[in-house]
């Protein structure tokens, strides 16, 4: 006789999703308290809650086109959201009949601990560095959120039972799990708009039904939710449509799953394309600018705030555009014209293959980083003085890289990691100042910006001197000898121009900054 597991723990009323400075809230809590701000969690469990909650909200009203979306505001949207989450609430049950995108045809799978699916978690001969990468119980509410994890972030490799096949004809599975859609070969880097609360977050990401016609990667349009039809196997028509619409890029199914009292049953699920075909994530920056397409891939050597003038490139002549994040262009545009002000965030987790196996390993690391940005700058001329800034910061880190190894090369020494450790703590620096620098921009007689270049410089003498010492005579006649030349740098000035005079002054204290640091 079947055993019949009574529903329990929903996820409408349970608390689960990591929210910033409220510990762990409900999906009802999410869409009725103004007081949430932003998700908590991983930059991973972000993305993922993220797209979920789009999807929550796409499933319950999708606005025809811009002017509906306006007029729908973010408590529009969270009262839509949750009328639909009560009339769907059976559709939540993470234990019952029908589980929460959990797939029972799977039980023939054979049970893995949840330390095989997490990356964070040291399984085999890994050396144990923290207390988190030590496997532990996982409550109901971390279940859930692993659920979620690994509907589109799951890692490459041989950790999925591919003997268990759901769809009659399907070809035979490999043996290496396919890695997730939502992370690629080596990590996506996802962006997101942000708002003052995370309802108006979620709204100001939404897409419209004109968006969804134009978005010519998804030819099945908006789709149907998985928690509503599951699909029945690998390449059921329901798995087809999923393949093909917005839904199953929300919350793909890239492994079909099914908890257990021991563990957790794991298969690899629906196979999606990839950027390269034509298929990806609206979060996912894409260039089609040239024969082969490019993606921006998590790096933590480049933190993402490294990247906003790619993702902004939309905001200059046509000539500077490349890489074209969807849910940066259409949410930048729209929310220019309806808030003040909002934010950019970026996010992801850069992770390394051999031989089909994903992993984390040496450098490898989740990134993330969130900048404001003012409605009324947001044009041509507040992106030409931001791309400008950011070609100047490349420059320095480029001269400092130099200077440094020009130093170690006059005392004889191999200087390619110190000039990696130097430029690596000028960019820590200057991401302390780079909102400063975006505000700056804001000014359009770029005073402000003469203004605070001076700091940056700042910051390229402080590395070269941690990195270069000069205690030695041997070493003080290298150091002076290499040290970064910056001058282009200082604004020039123009002695008829009276609101040119500001950065005469600047200059001046720029230099005297540079000798400062000089002893």
């Amino acid at each position: 006789m079947k055993k019949v597991v009574e529903p329990h723990f929903n996820l409408i009323d349970e608390d689960w999703i990591p929210v910033a400075g409220a510990g762990k809230v409900s999906l009802r809590k999410v869409f009725t308290d103004v007081n949430l701000k932003a998700l908590g969690g991983t930059p991973v469990e972000k993305i993922a809650m993220t797209k979920l909650l789009l999807a929550i909200a796409q499933a319950a009203y999708t606005p025809e086109d811009d002017n509906e979306w306006a007029a729908l505001g973010a408590s529009g949207m969270a009262t839509k959201a949750m009328d639909y989450l009560e009339v769907n609430k059976d559709c939540f049950w993470l234990y019952g009949e029908n589980p929460f995108l959990q797939m029972p045809g799977i039980a023939k799978a054979k049970i893995q601990n949840f330390s095989a699916v997490l990356p964070n978690i040291a399984t085999g001969n890994t050396t144990i560095l923290m207390e988190s990468q030590i496997e532990q119980n996982l409550t109901d509410a971390e279940k859930s959120l692993v659920l979620v994890f690994l509907s589109g972030f799951a890692l490459g490799g041989k950790k999925t039972d591919n003997s268990v096949i759901l769809s009659e004809g399907y070809i035979e599975k490999s043996p290496t799990g396919k890695y997730g859609p939502s992370l690629g070969f080596a990590g996506y880097l996802h962006s997101f708009i942000t708002g003052d609360w995370l309802c108006e977050t979620i709204w100001l990401n939404m897409v419209t039904s004109d968006n969804v016609e134009k978005l010519k990667q998804f030819p099945g349009g908006m789709g149907t939710p998985p928690w509503e039809k599951m699909p029945q196997g690998e390449n059921c028509p329901i798995a087809a449509d999923l393949k093909q619409s917005i839904m199953g890029r929300l919350v793909p199914l890239c492994r079909f799953v099914l908890l257990s009292d021991k563990g957790i049953h794991y298969s690899e699920g629906i196979s999606y394309p990839a950027y390269k075909e034509g298929s990806f994530d609206l979060s996912i920056s894409v260039d089609f600018s040239s024969k082969n397409p490019r993606v921006i891939w998590a790096d933590p050597q480049k933190r993402p705030w490294r990247q906003l003038h790619s993702l902004l490139s939309f905001f200059g002549s046509s000539g500077d555009r490349s890489f074209d994040c969807f849910q940066i262009r259409a949410g930048a545009l729209r929310a220019k014209s309806v808030v003040p002000g909002f934010g950019v965030w970026s996010g992801g987790f850069k992770v390394s293959s051999n031989a089909g196996e994903q992993y984390a390993s040496g450098s490898d690391d989740v990134v993330e980083s969130e900048v404001s940005l003012v409605s009324e700058w947001l044009g041509e001329i507040w992106f030409s003085q931001l791309k400008r800034e950011m070609l100047n910061l490349e420059e320095m880190a480029k001269h400092l890289y130099g200077a440094t190894m020009g130093y170690y090369k006059k005392l004889t020494v191999d200087g390619k990691k110190h000039a990696a450790q130097a430029t690596e703590i000028f960019w820590q620096f200057s991401e302390k100042k780079f909102q400063d620098l975006i505000n700056a921009c804001g000014d359009k007689s770029g005073c402000e910006v003469a203004n605070i270049r001076p700091s940056f410089i700042h910051f390229v003498n402080r590395a070269y001197n941690t990195i270069c010492p000069r205690d030695t005579a041997r070493q003080l006649d290298a150091w002076a000898s290499s040290r970064p030349n910056l001058s282009k740098f200082f604004p020039k000035h123009d002695k008829a121009d009276e609101s040119k005079k500001k950065e005469i002054t600047t200059k001046k204290a720029g230099e005297k900054w540079v000798q400062r640091e000089m002893f």
